[in-house]
């Protein structure tokens, strides 16, 4: 069998089920707009990098170019007959004649060292081993934007000149802190050099390093025609380290995030994007050159962010106007709604109805619901006043019709004159039996009562069962067996002994001895159960006479007696108690009386 399908929005009031709406409106908003923006950055910076990476290949190309056209200067320096006749260890030349040398090599290098296009000069300089000290009238007062011929002994030796030489003419990029040794009052001489060894093409040995300084300059010219948005650009090594940079303050090394190993490949472009920034890196493993765009992520977004705080502006006031409308949809709808149903579930008929509230709007479909509800409790209430009014009437009038039925009140006085008359002429037995006659009456009137105590009951069933055992000489048993705490319980008076006259008159009457009536009783907290049962022969029909008990126009032929003691248990106590007949177990009849276990009052 298939499971039944619930609706959830079932077991929801309406305040809730409002409530999720709003949020099923809300939420999807906010969620689209924060997914709308993730991916709108996502693009964004996927886009712009891409542009950064075509940027950075035409930059670094120029670069390139720069420090190619460079090499190639070199190389012609390189091969250049006068460099290449260069001795400073020669005696045979005359102090004349190297100083003429000298004065060429000067003229040379300061050709190579100017300019036409406008652009950031370079200057090559020439730095020459003289450890005899054989151009002794040469000056040695080197700087980063000045060009010369420089000789030096041990002493001026500057720390990269080794350095240069054991590279045996490959030409390189290097980051000078000083062209010569530091002394004390001497400028800054920090620049970005390219440096290479001239050898010797006709002997064996070097004749000195060619050292192209200012390419800083250079270099900074191409990285000042890059636009980034708060971004910075970077000419590095291989090993990271800073030759140039658009900023002037940085660090020597640059750090970049472990996602920048370039790994086996020789040349390329790699990006990288993180929560912070954009690399952007164009590499070149043979020269040992890097290239790197640094741009903050934040600066890239920061229209974005102008598009996004629009949006969510735009988010709020949608919100905000929602949940403004929700207030005022709950004030004028719901707030009356609650205090409708808060009044149902506490009204019961017959209380009072509280004053109609007041609200803004009595003619929408809630101010009439609202005034109909309470009219119709007031009306209510009368048909209820009403009802109940004439309920009471209806059971006075029965309760005197039925007790009309079965009291003669003038008997009771008559029997007590007969009594006594009996006794005085010595008639003992009908004395007896009208005394106990006389005593069954005055139970039965009970000073106007109409609900006595099951011991009274009990007494008047009693006096009843001696004069029947007078008629009958003795011929059947009754026993009696009442709990002592069932003794206070109220019963409708003359509702006993109706059920044990039945029991004799249509049960043992013609049985002898044999003949046994048993009355007996239990209960417990709330109710208490009377059975009075007769070993009786005859075939009774039980269905029919709880048919009658039920029925409102009963046929008088069938009698009164049980139907009427029934009709008043249900007057006094309400449904649910009265009698009902059933066959004893053994044979014969049982009826029990179902009643409420009600103390009577002390007043």
């Amino acid at each position: 069998m298939k499971p039944k399908l619930t609706n959830p929005l079932n077991k929801m009031n309406v305040k809730q089920q409002l409530l999720l709406l709003f949020l099923v409106i809300i939420i999807p908003l906010f969620v689209l707009n924060s997914y709308g923006n993730y991916r709108a950055g996502q693009i964004l910076k996927r886009h712009v990098t891409n542009a950064y990476i075509e940027l950075s290949k035409q930059n670094f190309r120029l670069i390139n170019r720069d420090i190619e056209a460079v090499n190639k200067v070199t190389s012609t320096v390189f091969q250049n007959s006068q460099v290449q006749q260069l001795n400073s260890v020669s005696s045979e030349e005359t102090v004349l004649e190297r100083v003429k040398k000298y004065e060429k090599l000067e003229g040379l290098l300061n050709n190579y060292s100017q300019e036409t296009d406008e652009r950031e000069p370079l200057y090559y300089s020439l730095y020459v081993y003289d450890p005899e000290n054989t151009y002794f009238f040469a000056p040695f007062y080197p700087g980063p934007r000045k060009s010369g011929v420089y000789f030096f002994g041990d002493e001026e030796k500057p720390e990269w000149f080794d350095e240069a030489v054991e590279k045996k003419g490959e030409g390189y990029l290097r980051l000078l802190e000083h062209l010569s040794l530091p002394t004390k009052g001497q400028g800054s001489q920090k620049t970005l050099a390219y440096v290479r060894a001239i050898n010797n093409i006709y002997k064996n040995g070097t004749i000195g390093v060619l050292v192209v300084t200012n390419l800083d300059g250079r270099i900074g010219e191409s990285l000042q025609t890059v636009s980034l948005p708060e971004g910075e650009l970077y000419f590095t090594d291989y090993d990271n380290r800073i030759l140039t940079a658009r900023t002037k303050e940085h660090s020597a090394v640059l750090e970049l995030p472990p996602e920048a190993d370039m790994g086996d490949s020789a040349i390329g472009v790699k990006d990288i994007i993180t929560d912070k920034f954009i690399y952007v890196i164009n590499y070149n493993r043979i020269m040992k050159q890097k290239l790197v765009y640094k741009v903050p992520v934040q600066a890239l977004l920061q229209q974005q962010n102008e598009i996004k705080q629009v949006i969510q502006l735009i988010s709020i006031v949608f919100f905000a106007g929602s949940l403004i409308f929700m207030l005022y949809f709950w004030r004028s709808l719901m707030m009356p709604i609650q205090k409708l149903v808060y009044f149902v579930r506490r009204y019961e008929p017959g209380n009072v109805v509280p004053e109609t509230p007041r609200l803004n709007n009595k003619n929408d479909e809630i101010g009439v619901l609202m005034s109909t509800t309470y009219d119709m409790a007031r009306r209510l209430n009368d048909l209820i006043h009403y009802k109940y009014t004439m309920d009471l009437k209806q059971k006075e009038s029965q309760l005197q019709i039925l007790y009309q039925q079965i009291n003669p009140h003038l008997l009771y006085n008559t029997l007590e004159s007969i009594y006594w008359k009996s006794s005085m002429e010595g008639n003992n037995a009908s004395a007896e039996m009208i005394k106990e006659l006389s005593k069954l009456m005055k139970i039965s009137l009970s000073r106007g009562r109409e609900l006595i105590t099951l011991e009274e009951e009990l007494e008047h069933a009693s006096a009843y069962i001696k004069l029947q055992q007078h008629r009958y000489d003795y011929q059947f048993k009754v026993s009696i067996s009442i709990p002592e705490d069932l003794l206070p319980v109220v019963i409708p008076k003359i509702s006993l002994q109706p059920l044990i006259e039945n029991g004799i008159i249509h049960g043992v009457k013609h049985m002898g001895e044999d003949g046994e009536i048993a009355i007996r009783a239990y209960g417990d907290e709330e109710n208490i159960y009377l059975h009075i049962e007769d070993n009786g022969y005859k075939q009774v029909d039980y269905d029919k006479i709880n048919q009658l008990l039920e029925e409102e126009s009963p046929n008088p032929a069938f009698g009164y007696g049980i139907r009427n003691i029934h009709q008043r248990i249900l007057l006094h106590f309400g449904p649910g108690y009265g009698l009902t007949y059933a066959e004893r177990q053994g044979g014969g009849t049982m009826v029990t009386l179902h009643l409420p276990r009600t103390i009577l009052s002390q007043e």
